[in-house]
């Protein structure tokens, strides 16, 4: 059965924060136990609370997994609405999916990496931008289908 091709780059940015995710225990893990940090006995601790704790570059990976977890729902949202609406496989969705999952990987590796802000800041309005294009389409569709 084919698939449109928007459910392709949901599955991609659903990789790449497992990805991030793995990158991020990897660190994480190390840097905890160098300061002493055991898992045993730790309840009801959040992420936050190893800020200041464990050297800064770790926890930027922590940051920016928990941010994976935010907006990008919405794009996963957005993503099968079109496929519903049957609009899963116009080429501009298709583009601005895999323009928001590029802008999205692209912010993860500068947060991850030298976590300059206004460079974080560009890439997340750039993903914004893509979700909001597919976001109007999918309002367009909705609203030509008598849906509203």
């Amino acid at each position: 059965m084919p698939y449109p091709p928007v459910v392709a780059p949901v599955v991609a940015l659903v990789a790449w924060s497992l990805v991030v995710m793995a990158w991020m225990y990897a660190l994480r893990f190390p840097a905890m136990r160098r300061k002493g940090i055991s898992l045993k006995g730790r309840v009801g601790s959040k992420t936050g609370a190893l800020d200041g704790v464990v050297e800064d570059h770790v926890q930027w990976k922590a940051h920016n997994y928990n941010h994976l977890m935010e907006q990008p729902t919405l794009f996963y949202a957005i993503c099968f609405a079109l496929v519903v609406l049957g609009g899963g496989s116009t080429w501009i969705n298709v583009a601005l999916a895999w323009g928001y999952v590029a802008f999205r990987v692209a912010h993860s590796l500068v947060q991850a990496t030298v976590n300059v802000v206004l460079w974080r800041f560009y890439l997340f309005l750039g993903g914004s931008f893509c979700l909001l294009g597919l976001t109007v389409h999918a309002a367009i569709q909705v609203l030509d289908a008598g849906i509203w």
